[in-house]
């Protein structure tokens, strides 16, 4: 626990940005969670349902790797601020949403949120590295990806309570409230980002800039053999968690015989087991290099992957489901903390943005891939085939991570000439 006591106590600033992280994730997954039940109860469509991921993933797409851009050039500790400023804002429109007429505000409000988010996150990723020693990045980002399964059990939970008690005004207000809370919090923080000025510029050379800073980004996702590594693996997975997205739930029912209940509390278990592996990481996170987390966390998560996707063909009982989904909590916490801890290694403060944001758009990508190819390969294939493929995904992942260990310790892509 010393990694930890060294991180938490000694680091104001992260354990600020953590508080703030924590706080309004729980307001992100209380209203994903009720949006998703208030549009199904008004709309009585599944169609309906599924335009709320569409919303969701197109920003990802088109705006994610320009965001990262200006995430560069601005100060990442007020766009935070600014981002959850008007995250707060842009939920009140849902207070008129009373019956299926108006239910395109909430698409207009999932499509705000989402593009809000594209400046958001890199931004957050940015900070973490300038905000704790290197030694503790490891530690740091397992916490991260920690509060992030915490947020799940506990936002899931209540955003089906308030969705229940008050609909969407109860949900709008409480998740502008957390967005309200975190902003104060990351406006206590002392941390204070210097940067040079710009010379000004005539608005045909910003554009130009804008379009040379943008076009860098995608070069340095691909700009040496182990950002290539890390950008592959992001691609592969991607596609993976869209197959896994589409066809998990159609698995719970045909091949272990599971109800809507049996499914929601599945997927729910995983964050326990990733709350669990979040300690774990942030306790041996110094002990261990990066890399060699990063693969083992891979290879692990893809075996018992693997091994949840095949048992039916022996057992149809679900209790090794809940098994899985629950012990796969672990590697997964130890994939994310190494796999960023090498990401912001191989990075430099000024372009970790916008790669951050290529990455990310090109990895929103790949899963819409994936859930494409699971829609017609469920159906041609079979389910169990395509969601062992997912598996091997990460099997292989691993494997190649733990061979390629000495290329992903280069440090930072160099910055553009």
């Amino acid at each position: 626990m010393k990694d930890l006591w060294g991180v938490l106590a000694r680091q104001r600033d992260y354990r600020l940005m953590l508080s703030a992280g924590l706080i309004s994730l729980i307001g992100d997954w209380l209203l994903r969670t009720g949006l998703a039940f208030q549009v199904y109860v008004l709309t009585g469509s599944t169609l309906a349902s599924g335009g709320l991921l569409l919303a969701s993933f197109l920003p990802a797409v088109v705006l994610g790797s320009l965001a990262g851009v200006f995430v560069d050039r601005w100060n990442r500790r007020t766009t935070m601020i600014v981002t959850n400023i008007l995250n707060a804002v842009v939920l009140l429109p849902l207070i008129a949403v009373h019956d299926a007429s108006t239910i395109w505000i909430v698409y207009g409000v999932v499509l705000a949120q989402s593009c809000l988010q594209q400046f958001f996150q890199p931004a957050e990723q940015s900070l973490v590295p300038v905000l704790v020693h290197e030694e503790q990045l490891v530690t740091a980002n397992a916490l991260n990806s920690q509060i992030r399964d915490l947020a799940r059990l506990i936002g899931a939970a209540l955003g089906g309570v308030l969705a229940a008690a008050g609909g969407l005004t109860l949900l709008a207000l409480g998740d502008a409230a957390t967005f309200l809370i975190a902003v104060v919090l990351i406006a206590r923080m002392r941390h204070r980002q210097v940067r040079p000025e710009n010379p000004e510029q005539t608005a045909g050379g910003a554009i130009k800039r804008l379009k040379e800073e943008w076009t860098e980004g995608l070069r340095l996702c691909v700009a040496g053999p182990a950002i290539r590594l890390f950008f592959v693996f992001c691609m592969v997975t991607g596609v993976g968690e869209g197959i896994m997205s589409t066809l998990f739930a159609p698995f719970v029912s045909s091949q272990i015989g599971g109800d809507g209940q049996v499914y929601g509390l599945i997927v729910s278990s995983q964050a326990i087991g990733g709350i669990v592996g979040g300690l774990v990481a942030a306790a041996i996170g110094s002990r261990w290099p990066a890399a060699r987390l990063w693969g083992i966390g891979a290879l692990a998560f893809g075996l018992i992957d693997t091994t949840l996707f095949l048992y039916p063909l022996a057992s149809d009982s679900v209790i090794p489901a809940f098994v899985c989904m629950i012990v796969v909590g672990l590697p997964g916490a130890l994939t994310i903390a190494g796999m960023m801890t090498v990401f912001q290694n191989l990075t430099v403060d000024g372009t970790r943005g916008r790669i951050y944001g290529a990455v990310g758009a090109a990895e929103s990508v790949a899963v819409l891939i994936g859930i494409a190819a699971a829609g017609f390969l469920g159906d041609a294939v079979g389910i169990i085939p395509v969601l062992v493929f997912q598996g091997l995904g990460y099997v292989v992942g691993g494997l190649v991570i733990l061979a390629r260990q000495r290329v992903l310790e280069t440090r930072s892509v160099p910055l553009p000439v």
